[in-house]
């Protein structure tokens, strides 16, 4: 596996992506995150891996098209950015769980 700077990694992941469809992927062991677009797959797997503490077994992405964004009679853009579904192996489920939804 290619080694990454460990100081870098972080700054790949910028959130996790709650929504019905996401929600519906955890039952399957599968978490969303919305990752910069310029990141690959080994570097997200590395990210994950050092962020939470879990193994990865498999990394798929998407690049949405981006949206038209209209404010007044002004036409531009929403941001780019890239979704990566990460899949945890099934025996880190908790330690993940644990980070992205804390008990309060």
């Amino acid at each position: 596996m290619v080694k990454f700077d460990p100081r870098n990694l972080p700054d790949l992941i910028r959130r996790p992506i709650l929504t019905e469809k996401a929600t519906i992927l955890m039952e399957q062991n599968k978490y969303t995150f919305e990752v910069t677009p310029k990141a690959t797959k080994p570097q997200i797997r590395s990210a994950i891996e050092d962020l939470f503490e879990v193994k990865v077994v498999k990394v798929n992405t998407a690049l949405p098209p981006r949206r038209k964004k209209r404010v007044g009679k002004f036409i531009g853009f929403k941001p780019q950015y890239k979704k990566a579904i990460v899949t945890i192996a099934s025996g880190d489920v908790e330690k993940i769980r644990q980070v992205l939804f804390p008990e309060v």
